[in-house]
């Protein structure tokens, strides 16, 4: 491909509203384009980042015999209100009547129309297990969409469904499933942790999260660790990562004047509250390089009735050790309030929340003006919900054995989800499976899904450095960039180009991008960095002088000189073979 023939769309600067790395490097690489509020159209370079891990799906389940179906985006509300759930899905079902004023729903998943189609299909129980996936568009009306594809109202989707005629079968598919997307993920090139976790609007009886770290994620993972003498940290025992998750909101947020109280203590009695439902705010000072604020003051976020625990917030980097905490009288100045009930909410400075106040809803928190105070807060609903930490000293209340052991908190995006459905949906069939024409039995079912567009937010946020992204080889829009220096001007550096292009082509296949723009050298170096195309071939009459070229392995950023009769046996070596 070359890129005069190509839509390459890459832009100098991000739009300023964009706040997730993600979604800065994802518009300037020219990966998307905004449409609408949570509404992407796909340019050419993302489009082949999206099918390279669609690929990489379909390869996988094609091992476990898995079946790839294709089903309507628009189904009938019939089938949503015999599952119950055109009522309890809530308000991110959209739904609509066409001009014949039948209902229909923007479907955000499809367990009622997979098992209406499979339980009128088959009537042999020996017709079982029976294992089918789709890669599809999915539509969820999310109140709030953020961070670019991470919370899009349209994404695109491996949903997935099993069918078996007893609990053995469904969790033998459902072991299968559950290592198979480890391979995936891994194949991808993905870091993350599994954690059992609630079904929620799917329902069954169990369920598993993948978690891709991230710093824009929204859940909080727990990782148990053990803290030794020298302040390292290991993984403890055979303990699994736990989700953090906060109750669900009742309360609505409000500011409450009391003017005359001025210790935690006085607030609690005189409004009759629980310690365990206020927050407080610890400043501290922090490393300049860290944080970009004049002051180099940081917030610790805890609850009321815990103390920071300097052991663990050394390990924060932010943090300057030895810890520094603000004096009171400047804690004023700062923020006009008295430095025993500051809150997060209008914190003029950076802050980080204790996973204890992660939780936390309908929580009270200082309004950082003296004698008012925030009753009813809850996170991302309220406030955003920033950088999470183990914070706080345990006491003996908490789940821990001693002081040595701690939870390592990592902020996490969901981007797969298998369930145990059990006969949720499979019994709103209309036809039951025969078995020896005797018994009838309903099928039990799993679920299955990967967001496939939200994976490559969280690749970018995993892998990218100042200059742009870095793709994992397995996914990146392509292999191979070659730039020729001034090919427009040398005939020797033309030349050699398209002579290399066509071996290469033939040698490694058609994933390979030539810039053959008019353009500054620096621009064509910035836009494939930008891209983050792996491997680079720069073409240029000066190596050409010595019968060379220069080779850039894009991840490490070093540049390396390769003789024109080796340059293809190498580049297969690094391309094809590693």
């Amino acid at each position: 491909m070359r890129t005069s023939q190509y839509l390459l769309a890459t832009l100098k600067e991000a739009p300023k509203s964009c706040k997730a790395i993600s979604h800065q490097l994802m518009l300037r690489a020219g990966l998307i384009r905004q449409v609408s509020s949570g509404l992407y159209t796909w340019l050419p370079t993302g489009l082949r980042v999206l099918r390279r891990i669609e690929n990489i799906i379909r390869e996988e389940m094609s091992k476990i015999g898995a079946i790839e179906i294709s089903m309507p985006i628009v189904q009938p509300a019939k089938l949503w209100k015999k599952s119950g759930r055109w009522i309890e899905y809530g308000t991110e079902l959209l739904r609509f009547k066409n001009r014949n004023h039948r209902e229909f729903v923007l479907s955000p998943t499809h367990e009622e129309m997979i098992s209406e189609i499979i339980c009128k299909e088959i009537m042999f129980y020996k017709q079982f297990p029976l294992n089918v996936y789709q890669i599809h568009t999915k539509y969820r009306d999310e109140a709030r969409p953020r961070a670019g594809i991470i919370r899009a109202r349209e994404f695109i989707m491996k949903d997935g469904y099993s069918f078996h005629v007893s609990q053995e079968s469904l969790q033998s598919t459902y072991n299968n499933m559950y290592q198979i997307y480890h391979t995936i993920f891994n194949r991808i090139g993905l870091s993350f942790c599994v954690v059992q976790a609630e079904s929620g609007r799917i329902g069954g009886r169990l369920s598993h999260e993948f978690q891709a770290y991230s710093e824009n994620g929204e859940d909080n993972i727990a990782v148990p660790i053990i803290l030794n003498n020298s302040g390292d940290f290991k993984l403890k025992g055979n303990a699994s990562p736990i989700k953090i998750q906060a109750k669900i909101a009742i309360e609505t947020m409000r500011l409450i004047e009391a003017p005359h109280v001025r210790s935690v203590e006085e607030l609690i009695n005189q409004f009759d509250l629980s310690i365990h439902q206020v927050v407080k705010t610890i400043i501290v000072r922090v490393k300049n390089k860290y944080v970009n604020n004049s002051c180099s003051l940081l917030g610790l976020v805890i609850r009321a009735d815990h103390q920071i625990s300097s052991k663990k917030v050394a390990m924060i980097p932010e943090i300057s050790i030895p810890l520094s905490y603000i004096d009171p009288k400047d804690i004023h100045v700062l923020t006009g309030a008295h430095p025993n009930l500051l809150g997060p909410i209008n914190l003029s400075i950076p802050y980080i929340v204790d996973y204890n106040v992660a939780i936390m809803s309908d929580f009270v928190a200082g309004s950082d003006v003296s004698g008012k105070y925030f009753f009813g807060v809850n996170w991302n609903r309220d406030i955003p919900l920033p950088k999470v930490a183990d914070l706080h000293v345990v006491s003996p209340n908490n789940l821990y054995v001693n002081d040595d052991n701690m939870l390592l908190i990592h902020n996490c995006i969901e981007i797969g989800h298998i369930f145990q459905l059990g006969q949720k949906y499979s019994k709103l069939g209309l036809n039951y499976i025969k078995k020896n024409n005797k018994h009838n039995l309903i099928v039990e079912m799993g679920c299955y899904g990967i967001g496939i567009t939200r994976i490559i937010a969280v690749i970018i946020e995993q892998n990218h450095d100042k200059n742009g992204i870095l793709w994992p080889d397995a996914i990146a829009p392509f292999r191979l960039a070659i730039i020729p220096i001034d090919m427009h001007r040398s005939v020797n550096v033309r030349n050699i180009t398209e002579k290399i292009y066509k071996q290469l082509l033939f040698a490694i296949g058609a994933d390979i991008l030539v810039d053959d723009r008019k353009e500054y050298p620096g621009t064509m170096f910035a836009d494939i960095d930008l891209i983050g195309i792996p491997h680079v071939i720069i073409i240029s009459d000066r190596c050409l002088v010595n019968q060379e070229v220069e080779y850039k392995y894009r991840k490490k950023n070093e540049i390396k000189k390769i003789k024109l009769e080796t340059l293809i046996q190498y580049m297969v070596k690094k391309i094809v073979c590693s």
